[in-house]
């Protein structure tokens, strides 16, 4: 049995970043970038108006209350560049400011002097402007050169759609990694509607993990259950493989009873035994090793919080290293209550972050941590990680707090009275 540390860096070792492909920016939703980006462009393109009203060149100086101008054009949204000599010109929110006209002055503090057709010939201003006032300057926003994303960055909604206002139409994505999903044992139910036989069990590990593999950044490319035969085992593990499965997950077979097969079966195909059995909880016998063609095998118990602690805290941290991200930023908050752990052991626990009144946060371990346990799952919003020798964490000790998942921003939540 090896300390988690030590397990972590054997993950590390065996997995590396996968290449890149381009993508449309609208198929790259989600993913992550493999370049930085540089942008072409300004944003904004052109000088331009901020709002509906009038041009005019202040210069650096000031007008006051009162001075008149002459309107010299008519300038909207879409129309090309104009010369804008001394007068004022009207002007449309998003307009392009005519050359020469740095200012701006709100159609509302502005008195109509004259009109012809409906269009104002002759302003007076209601109240003093200052230069430069109510104009979006090129570049303001993004200058041309600029590295507006990292590699390493997911490409959500803001960042595609500031991509497509700088004119990128295309991206360099890290690959997904291709993963396969086997659940193990003879008792297992697939279908929820299905009835149950005496001594049988509906498979929720499956479509927990295929679930949150995908909110991972995963290609689930594979996924099925099998018995507790080997030769069915080695079938499966074969259609796995030839679906392209770089990473392949399991549940159950991984513990030391007479129908936990998983090890001499992946020895028997020339599999390396990395590691087997970590000092965590739950979760303890988990493996991992990797297959002769490369691809990496993740034995998890088949208990589901043991199974959703291995996905989250040896799976995840490979998916992160096959995309190219850093290390997972962690965040240390105080326990609100004592809890009570295995000793030597790394446990991980169901937990909630809340705020209090005044605004600080604090992680609540619930109730129900037995790794049989599903329904505490609906009320955690984070994972609490306790490590250390002895049995009992304070109340008041920061301890490591993860969120559910490596992609998913944490849920706050109130403080209950």
């Amino acid at each position: 049995m090896i300390a988690y540390s030590e397990a972590l860096q054997h993950l590390m070792e065996a997995a590396t970043p996968l290449p890149a492909e381009r993508l449309t920016l609208h198929e790259a939703g989600g993913r992550i970038l493999a370049t930085d980006i540089i942008s072409g462009q300004s944003l904004p393109p052109f000088d331009n108006s901020a709002m509906d009203g009038f041009a005019l060149r202040a210069n650096g100086t000031p007008f006051e209350s009162g001075t008149a101008f002459a309107v010299q054009g008519w300038q909207a949204a879409g129309d090309a560049g104009a010369e804008g000599g001394e007068g004022a010109w009207e002007i449309m929110t998003g307009a392009r400011m005519p050359v020469g006209l740095d200012t701006v002055v709100p159609i509302e503090n502005v008195e109509i002097l004259a009109s012809e057709d409906g269009r104002p010939t002759r302003i007076a201003l209601k109240s003093a402007v200052k230069p430069g006032q109510n104009v979006r300057l090129r570049g303001q926003d993004v200058e041309e050169g600029e590295r507006v994303l990292q590699a390493g960055q997911a490409l959500d909604i803001n960042a595609r759609t500031l991509l497509h206002a700088i004119g990128v139409a295309e991206v360099a994505v890290v690959a997904r990694p291709k993963v396969a999903v086997i659940a193990t044992g003879k008792e297992l139910v697939t279908e929820a509607a299905q009835a149950l036989d005496s001594g049988q069990i509906r498979d929720s590990n499956r479509p927990y993990l295929i679930g949150r593999l995908q909110a991972a950044g995963a290609d689930v490319v594979w996924q099925g259950t099998v018995g507790d035969e080997v030769a069915a085992f080695d079938a499966v593990l074969d259609d796995a493989l030839a679906a392209g499965a770089q990473v392949l997950v399991s549940t159950g077979a991984v513990s030391a009873g007479r129908y936990d097969f998983i090890p001499d079966a992946l020895r028997a195909r020339g599999a390396r035994i990395v590691f087997h059995k970590v000092a965590i909880r739950p979760g303890k016998p988990l493996l991992f090793a990797v297959l002769p063609n490369g691809a990496l095998y993740f034995g998890l118990p088949g208990n589901p919080v043991s199974a959703a602690v291995g996905q989250r805290f040896f799976v995840e941290p490979v998916l992160r290293r096959l995309l190219g991200l850093a290390a997972e930023p962690l965040l240390q908050l105080p326990l609100q209550a004592d809890v009570r752990k295995p000793p030597g052991l790394r446990f991980h626990a169901r937990a909630r972050v809340e705020v209090d009144a005044q605004g600080r946060l604090s992680a609540r371990v619930l109730a129900g941590q037995e790794s049989f346990r599903l329904k505490s799952m609906l009320q955690a919003n984070a994972w609490v990680v306790l490590e250390g020798e002895g049995d009992l964490a304070t109340a008041g000790t920061p301890v490591r707090v993860q969120g559910w998942g490596h992609q998913d921003p944490l849920q706050l939540a109130n403080q209950e009275s």
